[in-house]
């Protein structure tokens, strides 16, 4: 009998992990802590151990069998607090051809040296791998779905007219993230759990398996939040939380913000958009440096203390934001459309495209995130411009665009323009 939560809320995801149950002998799910895991673990399981508490993680150190036993599919949570949990969920996998009978999930990976340690297969065809994200719009019902990826994909969308929107809601849905249990927070306190979330990596996560400096963390996470979606170099953010005055005092401040930015990526704290190169008629020109994004905007809003009001007084600085969440929801529609999501950029003419959906048949499309609809016209030179540049051409192009309640087809360029409180995978 499945443990869903009767106040569960269905996650794209769900299909993901209904699939793989099928396919493996278990599944692992990572993300970042609060986004969902557990709740939708217990979606599909009949059985679980909880391993962050005392008395069960006690039982697992004696004898994995003690925990290992219960039915199938049997949730194994946090299973990272007990590495062993892996190869001996492997080697379960390997005794039978049943499949789905263990779901794993996890919040902070491994260091290299703990996985060279403790873990001696990647389990690799036993065990099937799922990233989670925190919840898109459409998931949490702030967008209405018209607008299907697949739709443009295919040429079958439709002109029509979405709900009307305002900036202020806009601000507020970035600022409140897509944390489920931040949903149906009223207003007025909806940055109260991004906050908290920053004190918790701040005073306990970022010390796994070293010490390291709540300040010079504090400042990083501020500084990453400062290039919120932006291609910033490492040697931006080390102006922003080091001084130094000779080239050994820069060579450790190298090494310290290697560590500190991987502790964050284990965290599911920040995640990088990868550069597309793909197709381009110079391919010598494409920029390779990823885009650095908080794993949810919200993070981003609390580490600078922005609220609704900051975000509307500053408008440059709330489109940054607003691209985050764009980008958010957009990495979670191509995930469930079994894709990748890229960003370009031309390092000699400049030439840019905010995000490249590639789908698994090797098409792609270009997305240009625009927060008013003023902004649509230069969205739509600058898509053109890359156009002409690609030597297979796009599926097709489209503007997401938040302020807006037109949903359309452009009839002079066939580019798309949607509201992001339109779209669904």
């Amino acid at each position: 009998m499945s443990l869903r939560k009767k106040e569960y809320i269905d996650r794209l995801i769900d299909k993901k992990i209904e699939d793989y149950l099928s396919i493996f002998g278990a599944v692992s799910i990572e993300g970042p802590k609060w986004c969902g895991k557990t709740w939708a673990s217990l979606n599909h399981a009949n059985s679980a151990v909880f391993l962050d508490e005392d008395v069960t993680k006690e039982k697992a150190k004696l004898s994995l069998d003690l925990i290992l036993n219960s039915e199938k599919p049997e949730l194994i949570d946090e299973w990272n607090l007990i590495p062993e949990v892996w190869d001996a969920v492997r080697r379960k996998c390997d005794e039978t051809t049943e499949k789905g009978k263990y779901i794993l999930t996890c919040s902070t990976k491994l260091t290299d040296g703990e996985q060279k340690e403790k873990i001696h297969h990647s389990g690799a065809g036993r065990i099937g791998k799922i990233q989670m994200h925190t919840m898109s719009l459409y998931e949490s019902g702030d967008s209405t779905g018209k607008v299907s990826i697949r739709d443009m994909l295919n040429g079958t969308l439709k002109n029509e007219l979405n709900d009307k929107i305002t900036l202020e809601k806009l601000a507020n849905l970035t600022i409140r993230g897509g944390w489920p249990s931040n949903i149906d927070t009223p207003e007025d306190k909806i940055g109260i759990i991004p906050k908290s979330y920053i004190d918790a990596i701040l005073d306990n996560d970022i010390n796994d398996d070293k010490q390291r400096d709540k300040n010079k963390m504090s400042m990083l996470l501020k500084s990453l939040a400062r290039n919120e979606s932006t291609i910033s170099n490492k040697m931006t953010l080390l102006k922003d939380i080091e001084q130094y005055s000779n080239e050994k005092e820069i060579i450790e401040s190298r090494i310290t913000i290697e560590d500190y930015l991987d502790v964050l990526i284990r965290l599911h704290i920040i995640e990088n958009q990868n550069a597309y190169s793909e197709n381009y008629r110079s391919p010598n020109r494409v920029g390779k440096a990823a885009k650095r994004h908080f794993t949810d905007p919200s993070l981003a809003c609390a580490c600078l203390d922005l609220t609704k009001d900051k975000l509307l007084n500053d408008i440059r600085t709330f489109g940054f934001m607003f691209e985050a969440l764009v980008e958010r929801d957009l990495r979670i529609y191509m995930d469930y459309l079994d894709g990748k999501l890229f960003h370009f950029r031309d390092n000699v003419t400049g030439l840019e495209a905010d995000s490249i959906l590639e789908f698994s048949d090797g098409e792609y499309a270009i997305v240009e995130i625009k927060l008013g609809y003023n902004q649509v016209e230069e969205a739509k030179r600058n898509l053109l411009n890359l156009y002409n540049n690609m030597v297979k051409k796009p599926k097709f192009m489209c503007i997401i665009v938040g302020f807006t309640d037109i949903i359309a087809k452009d009839t002079e360029t066939g580019i798309y323009i949607v509201p992001i409180t339109a779209l669904r995978p």
